[in-house]
């Protein structure tokens, strides 16, 4: 454990507003890839990962698919309304953040997308700041067809049919994240192709990311933060892959926070035995520096935001000194940042 106390302003940087990637390299694996394992930084492609990577090693994926969680509407006052589809329930529900100028009472009707009315049925949430919602039909069903991709508050253009595409990694096929796995986005073809050809074995946990994941850390003391919780599952051979890996002394990869975040707290959950716990179940680990890692080994990861939960995780994994001196690095050396930016490989202090 580490014995130094961390406060939110230890996890700050400066970052020139030019470096915050509106739109995605034009190829998935075109973007740059810091190598951050070593004593000195390096400066690559991401199509060089595989090479970086041992036969055996095992690289496991979230492959949560983002819905198109944004949606417009109006009330019968005739107020405008922006929702946010945070989780889908059973029974036609969802729990939504809305931006209106009113917050509406149980029993308003909302239109959306002038195609379907939503009847609010009272608040939700810890904080009651988000709202639940029932809708005529299935929830997914309906923002396929009139939903907008929920880009993040930092990318400043409307969406449209490449983010659609881009917004989304390749291997996507479970839908309830409003928010992408971004370390993922980078992978295509050719990458997966060639890591396959280096012996590098795969498997998937799903994680759905929930637009907490922007929510900025508002305590000082980092104690004081209460993490968003997001639901998760870990499958069987999952689990039994990576204590394959573990018997054969191959590493770990997660590819992005949201791995790591599922498989760490897979394993906080697990029986005494075994290494992770397997099925579904509700995740608000808040992974600070002093966090004892017991399942992965490196870390696949984009670039992230001042002062977030994110770059606490990744200064928790790499060291909190290693870290941000990568993060130094990437400023002077240019890279491209959040979401669509750049990726960098990490080792496990």
């Amino acid at each position: 454990m580490s014995d130094t106390h961390y406060t939110l302003a230890d996890f700050d940087f400066q970052l020139p507003e030019s470096l915050i990637a509106q739109h995605p390299a034009p190829q998935r694996s075109a973007s740059r890839l810091l190598d951050g394992t070593g004593r000195l930084p390096v400066d690559r492609r991401f199509s060089d990962l595989p090479a970086l990577l041992r036969p055996g090693d095992l690289l496991v994926f979230n492959d949560t698919r983002v819905i198109k969680a944004r949606l417009f509407g109006e009330k019968p006052t005739g107020g405008t309304v922006e929702a946010l589809v945070e989780r889908v329930l059973p029974n036609h529900e969802v729990i939504a953040q809305l931006r209106v100028s009113k917050a509406p009472r149980p029993g308003t009707v909302i239109r959306f997308a002038d195609a379907f009315d939503a009847e609010v049925m009272g608040r939700a949430g810890a904080d009651g700041s988000m709202y639940r919602l029932h809708w005529p039909d299935d929830p997914i069903v309906l923002l396929e067809r009139h939903g907008h991709v929920p880009l993040p508050p930092y990318i400043h253009h409307a969406d449209g049919e490449a983010d659609a595409e881009r917004y989304q990694s390749v291997f996507a096929r479970r839908a309830g994240a409003v928010a992408a796995p971004t370390a993922s986005l980078h992978f295509d073809a050719g990458v997966l192709d060639a890591l396959a050809r280096r012996g590098v074995l795969t498997a998937f946990v799903t994680l759905h990311v929930g637009a907490g994941t922007f929510q900025p850390v508002r305590s000082d003391d980092l104690a004081g933060h209460r993490m968003h919780s997001e639901w998760y599952e870990v499958p069987s051979d999952t689990a039994a892959a990576i204590a394959a890996a573990r018997t054969r002394g191959a590493s770990v990869i997660a590819a992005g926070t949201t791995t790591l975040r599922a498989l760490e707290s897979a394993a906080l959950a697990a029986p005494e035995g075994d290494v992770l716990a397997v099925g579904a179940r509700e995740t608000d680990l808040f992974i600070t520096p002093g966090f004892r890692f017991r399942v992965v080994d490196r870390l696949i990861t984009n670039f992230h935001l001042p002062r977030s939960t994110l770059l606490m995780l990744v200064c928790a994994f790499a060291g909190y000194e290693h870290a941000m001196a990568r993060y130094r690095h990437a400023v002077e050396a240019r890279y491209r940042f959040f979401s669509y930016g750049d990726a960098m490989l990490l080792a496990r202090a």
